[in-house]
């Protein structure tokens, strides 16, 4: 039993080792250099350690160097999801100022005139993005770096927000989820006691930009009587604490759901939350997409003489979006060289036809050469390759039969056979019809209409 609970242990810790994520973040520390341009250093972040303490970084300036205390768990519950193996994430950090939000409808989360003592002292912001995350936190480091036993300086994470799914690929008229989470700690138990107990008031911020246009989705204020702009778009946020500790730390949830999504709300989304003269704020790339559909005309036989072009071939693409980036390529399939490879002929894609729901559909052509008898049973397939599709794409084929090459298939006997049954079943019933005119002729000795 002790065994047991030994490897049920060691697997559990494996486990949670696995989905931690990384314990070092490499970063850039990025400032004015002047003369607009700007000066990058090397940074780091150390978000977990083993027990011999800090590993020293002598390339690393110890104001830079910064191990993260982060009492609402935050970046372990952004990372833990992060897949082992994939590519470190692109990291950024700068020097942060407070200033109170810019926007009307959140002025009640900075009534005082200007920023509270308990705030003072230096803040970074830290961004960081990747496939699968995208977080940007608040760091208040201390003033001096700890000199044992590595010199590395310590930074509390105050404000955390961060998503995964950073880049949302969403089919045309379904339902998108833009998922959003985010945490606060208070930065010192001074602003803690300063405030009522429980989860202080906030702000949340939707807005869309594409196409050099940008405007607000959805904005919310939990915890204050603000007059809100009206939501576009039928968008819905779930914008709440998850708990109600009175001091802290709090976690949040501001995801937004869009309803049967259209061309017109891809882009770029900024989901923006505001505390008391703190932002944080993510990025996600929302694209709309519908992936073709494939057929091929005539189907399923194509016919031609020797010596002579089938008649053209029309792969119809349908109700695809977006309409770039869609090819269509022509192969033959068999023949006398066996494999696949590209189909000779000319070919050319007509106008794109567009559709109510925003996709759009175009039909591609090919106009073959004059086909060998070699070519009996070959294939003609158009393949179609779009960002929605696998990288394999999607195609469609039909079979070439060479006039006088062709044998009767299973079918054909199928139908012969069918027909033949059929005549002989109509013949069966004109000779029962005609049986009993032949006998009363038989017994009158003249055909029964002479007798009216």
């Amino acid at each position: 039993m002790k065994l047991l609970s030994f490897l049920l242990a060691v697997v559990l810790g494996l486990a949670t080792a696995v989905s931690a994520g990384p314990a070092v973040i490499e970063c850039w520390f990025v400032e004015d250099a002047g003369g607009g341009r700007l000066a990058k250093k090397p940074a780091a972040l150390l978000l977990r350690q083993g027990p011999g303490g800090p590993p020293p970084r002598p390339d690393l300036d110890p104001q830079l160097y910064l191990k993260v205390h982060d009492p609402a768990g935050a970046l372990q519950t952004a990372f833990r999801r992060y897949p082992p193996g994939a590519p470190a994430p692109h990291c950024e950090m700068s020097r942060y100022v407070l200033l109170p939000a810019s926007v009307n409808w959140a002025s009640g989360l900075t009534p005082e005139q200007s920023c509270p003592r308990a705030l003072d002292g230096t803040w970074l912001m830290v961004s960081i993005s990747s496939q699968v995350l995208s977080l940007s936190g608040l760091l208040r480091p201390q003033s001096e770096p700890q000199p044992e036993p590595a010199l590395i300086t310590m930074a509390t994470a105050v404000l955390t927000v961060f998503t995964h799914t950073p880049s949302p690929r969403i089919r045309l008229g379904e339902d998108a989820l833009l998922d959003l989470s985010f945490a606060y700690v208070p930065p010192t138990p001074v602003a803690a006691t300063s405030l009522a107990p429980g989860p202080p008031p906030f702000g949340l911020e939707w807005r869309r930009q594409h196409l050099g246009k940008g405007h607000l989705v959805l904005a919310a204020t939990p915890g204050l009587a603000a007059q809100m702009p009206a939501a576009q778009d039928g968008a819905v946020v779930f914008a709440a604490w998850d708990d109600d500790e009175p001091w802290g730390p709090w976690t949040g949830n501001g995801t937004l759901w869009l309803p049967a999504v259209q061309p017109f709300q891809e882009g770029t989304y900024l989901a923006t939350v505001h505390l008391p003269y703190l932002q944080g704020q993510v990025t996600l790339e929302l694209a709309v997409q519908k992936p073709p559909k494939v057929s091929l005309m005539p189907a399923p036989v194509v016919w031609a003489a020797p010596g002579e072009a089938p008649p053209e071939l029309l792969c119809l693409v349908s109700h695809f979006y977006p309409p770039e980036g869609l090819e269509v390529e022509w192969e033959l399939r068999g023949g006398p060289e066996g494999g696949f490879q590209k189909a000779k002929g000319q070919t050319w894609l007509s106008a794109l036809r567009h559709h109510s729901d925003g996709s759009v559909s175009l039909s591609g052509h090919l106009q073959p050469p004059p086909v060998t008898a070699e070519q009996h049973g070959a294939r003609y397939a158009c393949r179609v390759h779009h960002t929605s599709l696998p990288a394999l794409g999607r195609s469609a084929e039909v079979t070439l039969e060479v006039a006088g090459l062709s044998r009767p298939s299973l079918e054909d006997g199928i139908g012969l056979f069918l027909s033949a049954f059929l005549l002989l079943g109509l013949i069966k019933v004109l000779c029962w019809a005609e049986s009993p005119v032949r006998a009363l002729t038989t017994i009158l000795g003249k055909p029964p209409s002479s007798l009216v």
